[in-house]
This record gives C-alpha cells, structure tokens and sequence, in this order.
C-alpha cells in the first residue's frame, strides 16, 4: 500500500516541484497565458476527449457529479454560519471553504489513483465544481451575478456537448477524437506546473486567520467527501474520488478573483498556500482512506 501511495504521489511532487524551481529561479513563466490556454483550449478538450470515450457507466457518471453538488451546497452552508459566528465576512472567505483545488492536483491524483476510471469521475467534479465557481466566486466578490463572463468559457459548452455524447452513446469522429486526445494531454502536465508556479508565487501574509480557514478547509472537505459518499452509498472508484477531491486545498482561482476585485487579496493567497502545504502533508493519508486501507 505505501509504494503505491508513494507512486500515485510522485508525480504530482515532481511536476509542480518544477514549476515551483523554474519560478524560483526567475525564468519565463507567462501564467495568464498558461492559465488561458489550460482553461479555455487543453481542459475543455481533456473533458470531450475523456467523456466522449468514457468506459463507466453514465449513472457513475451522474452520481459523483450530484454528490459534489451535495458536497459545494454543504460546504457553502457550514462555511456561512462558521464565518458568522466568527464575524468574518462571507463574501471574502466563504469561497476559500467552498473550492477545492480539484483540477490541478485533483485529477492528476485521481489518475494516478485509479486511471481512466478515476479520471473519468474526477473530470465529474472537476467540472460540477468549475461550472459553480466561474459564477459564485465572482458574484460574491463583486455583489452581482455577471452571467455574461461566465458564459464566456468553453468549459460549459464542452460539458454540455460531452454529456449529450456520453448519454446516447455517440462516438466522436476519428479526427476530433484524436485532436481532442492531442490537446487534452497538455492539460494535467500544465496545471501541475502552474500549479508549482503559483506556490512560489504566492506570499504568506498573514498567519492566524488563515491557518485556521485552512485548516478548516482541509478537515472540511475530507469529512464531507467520506459522509456524503457514504449517504450516496459511493463505493470503489467513485467513493476514492470523492475522498481524493474533498480534501484538496483551496484553488487557486479563489485567490485569482479575490485579487480581481480586491477582497482581501493577501489574505486568501495566505489560505491557498496553508492550506496546500496541508494537504500535502496529509495525502498519504487521504490516499490511504481513499484505496480503501
């Protein structure tokens, strides 16, 4: 059991260990246009590619996806009322407790753990938790729902198009397929080494406050992943899954918006970088609870 955590985990160290040294060593690295490319072009053809072929049930399928959904209501839920008997305000923080880092380390690690399957169903929370974000994190941060730049991004096309795909059973043709395959496969490399960019990146400005949303994120999201996986009576794969990705820390992006429209910035870079130290340090562990040790 502990080499094959330790072969499900190496990877995911080494490539964003990479993108964290080129960053250090201050060489070029234009991220927004990295980011640009992951979200609108290597993602969304990673999620056709991947769906168009699926090799799990469809109902597996839907079931992961409505447990995250279960997972973001529940989490926003417990957040809000922490936050308020904290007297922290939710329109800042409530999305560094909602959001897990489930595309950058998410799915290599759920690859890594359990293959094509484990793709396959990561994509399900990856997406369910992407389509969430893109509206709720901005809307939060700057009070109004912009529908308009939501709708912007190809991942909710690709989504649509993918489902429709998986549910009736149709093929893509040979050429989409493979240019899908052929672009898809610059996404997971690219996410880990935006990933390590990021982490050197980010700066630890404050301590108190952002240790405890981060831990609480981490807890949070790991207790979560095992009792709704329990109450969708999630087994296998699908449970891993839904473990592997309740426990990733908080993404990036949360940070990216908070910049955006300036709530308390400093402070959510603070929470993304504790709380992935966290995480780090406790994957030998998720991963064990998520391969059924």
């Amino acid at each position: 059991m502990l080499a094959d955590i330790a072969a499900i985990i190496a990877p995911v160290f080494v490539c964003a260990a990479i993108g964290y040294a080129w960053a250090r060593l201050d060489l070029a690295f234009d991220r927004e246009t990295i980011t640009l490319i992951v979200v609108n072009i290597a993602t969304p053809a990673l999620i056709l590619s991947t769906l168009a072929k699926l090799e799990v049930p469809a109902g597996a399928f839907g079931e992961v996806a409505g447990a995250w959904a279960a997972f973001l209501a529940t989490a926003s839920a417990i957040g809000f009322v922490v936050l308020k008997l904290a007297g922290w305000s939710a329109r800042s923080y409530l999305p560094s407790l909602i959001f897990s880092n489930t595309g950058n380390m998410g799915l290599p690690l759920c690859m890594f753990a359990f293959g094509s399957e484990g793709l396959a169903l990561g994509l399900a929370v990856f997406a369910v938790s992407s389509a969430t974000m893109f509206v709720v994190t901005p809307a939060l941060a700057s009070g109004r729902v912009d529908w308009r730049e939501a709708l912007r991004s190809p991942l909710y096309y690709t989504i649509a198009v993918s489902v429709v795909l998986m549910v009736t059973g149709t093929p893509l043709p040979k050429w989409m397929q493979n240019s899908a395959d052929l672009l898809g496969g610059l996404a997971i490399p690219l996410l880990l080494l935006t990933l390590g960019v990021s982490l050197a990146q980010l700066r630890l400005a404050t301590f108190g406050r952002s240790l405890v949303l981060a831990v609480l994120k981490i807890v949070l999201g790991f207790s979560l992943g095992l009792a709704l996986g329990w109450v969708f009576g999630l087994t296998g794969t699908a449970r891993g899954v839904l473990v592997i990705q309740g426990a990733m820390p908080t993404a990036v992006f949360v940070y990216l918006f908070a910049a955006r429209h300036d709530r308390v910035p400093q402070e959510i870079a603070s929470v993304v970088l504790l709380a992935t130290i966290l995480s780090f340090l406790s994957l030998p562990f998720v991963l064990w609870v998520a391969l059924g040790g």
